[in-house]
């Protein structure tokens, strides 16, 4: 998927596109799945006795993120307006767990003032920091209250407003997100402005701060398909790569089923060159099928469960992410349920036993273990390389021509085990920036007008 945005705003920007995926689909590793056969064939599960419903109801999402409704996944579908191909709803609940049992998520006054979550003192603490979060604004010092958020932690924010262990541990997971206790002694801005943000987009939509789109995961690479087409890009499905041609340790050009493809510029998903990357680390999924709604989630149709880490005497959260027919991707009384967690032992399934609980009885489990690749370097030195097609899995790539920078090879990461796509954005602009030498900016952007011009923009 992240190539897929960069080709659709590199498309947008003028610049001359070819998006080759060996995949018979969009998408990548971020696909949706359909029918619900292609799930069982895939993890190579007995198919059931009786089926679930219609096999083109189904669209399973190999690696589910929800978006936050005022994040910047959401400012990139606006900017480059994917929204015209793409409907979104939003998820019905944000919950998280806490001895034994899932609580609603508090974002708002009202929500603090009646959550279970907190005592009634640390509700009035709560609600002060959530106030000074909303009024906050980084260029106005007069909204800092005397407190400067370049050097105060956050463990010292907390203490300021003299909040309890439960309100920091789901102040700190399940509203600004973070899936370790590293932050607290952090300077508290990134902190401050993520608890801003889920604020603000749960004001957009009451049920919860998360939209996710109507036919799954699937529609997002699929739309920016179709903007890379309509600015002139060309995308090619089904497609064997074979070798990608270096000169002089610049990239020159990708080899495909006999074909030669110039180019000035290249990205690609970590698998594609693996001796670019390295591991840092594994992500188990857990797809499971279920015939209810998870137990205290007031009977949702769709919603989002965040274990802490410190619930589950783990190091890193566990993620629950809960999809049904609402959104168009699964039959009628069926819902699916995704659990993810970083790994860290030798037997990842037992790591997630919490939220397994959380869901049972639970009627079919497909389990992937996946390293987290990340590249060795920003890609503004690549080196010659070559590669064979028998290595390559899951490859989804972009090759393009652009004259800002000398020739590079640009490397994306593997998306990590949570449920939201806020790192995976930051990933995102991260490579724009590198690649382009300038900011993703939404603001007074201008449009690239010529979509059929055969000249490469200087």
């Amino acid at each position: 998927l992240d190539e897929c945005i960069l080709s659709g705003l590199m498309s947008l920007n003028g610049k001359k596109v070819l998006h080759i995926d060996r995949n018979s689909y969009y998408g990548g590793e971020s696909a949706s799945i359909s029918p619900l056969e292609q799930l069982y064939k895939r993890f190579k599960v007995p198919r059931p006795a009786e089926p679930l419903g219609r096999g083109k109801e189904w669209n399973i999402d190999l690696i589910p993120k929800f978006f936050l409704a005022s994040g910047e996944l959401v400012k990139i579908l606006v900017h480059t307006e994917v929204t015209r191909y793409v409907d979104f709803k939003v998820i019905q609940g944000s919950y998280v767990y806490k001895g034994g049992k899932v609580h609603k998520v508090p974002g708002t006054e009202e929500e603090a003032h009646a959550s279970d979550l907190m005592g009634m003192f640390d509700r009035r603490r709560f609600r002060k920091l959530l106030l000074f979060a909303l009024n906050f604004d980084v260029r106005n010092p007069g909204t800092y209250q005397d407190m400067d958020p370049n050097s105060m932690s956050v463990r010292d924010l907390f203490s300021h407003f003299d909040l309890g262990l439960d309100a920091m541990e789901f102040t700190g997971h399940a509203i600004a997100l973070h899936s370790s206790d590293s932050y607290l002694d952090q300077p508290f801005l990134e902190t401050i402005n993520r608890i801003k943000l889920y604020s603000e987009s749960l004001s957009r939509h009451s049920a919860s701060p998360y939209i996710y789109p109507v036919y799954g995961m699937g529609e997002l690479p699929q739309g920016f398909a179709r903007l890379n087409a309509e600015y002139g890009g060309t995308f090619l499905l089904n497609r064997a790569v074979n070798e990608v041609v270096m000169d002089n340790g610049r990239v020159k050009a990708v080899r495909s089923d006999g074909k030669l493809f110039l180019c000035k510029q290249l990205i690609c998903d970590p698998k594609y060159v693996p001796n670019r990357v390295r591991k840092v680390g594994r992500v188990i999924r857990v797809i499971c099928l279920l015939n209810h709604p998870v137990k205290n989630t007031h009977e949702a149709q769709s919603c989002q469960i965040i274990i802490p880490h410190t619930q589950a005497n783990r190091k890193s959260d566990i993620y629950i992410s809960v999809v049904s027919g609402a959104h168009n991707v699964a039959a009628d009384g069926v819902y699916i349920a995704t659990v993810s967690t970083a790994a860290e032992t030798g037997n990842p399934e037992r790591e997630v036993q919490p939220a397994l609980e959380l869901l049972e009885p639970i009627m079919q489990k497909f389990v992937s273990v996946r390293h987290l690749l990340v590249p060795n370097d920003d890609g503004k030195r690549s080196q010659v390389m070559m590669f064979s097609e028998e290595k390559q899995t899951q490859l989804s790539f972009v090759v393009f021509s652009l004259f800002l920078h000398p020739p590079q090879i640009f490397v994306s990461r593997s998306y990590d085990a949570t449920n939201h796509f806020e790192a995976e954005c930051e990933d995102i602009k991260d490579m724009y920036r590198r690649i382009t030498g300038a900011e993703l900016c939404f603001r007074g952007a201008k449009r690239h007008q010529s979509h059929n011009s055969d000249e490469d923009s200087r």
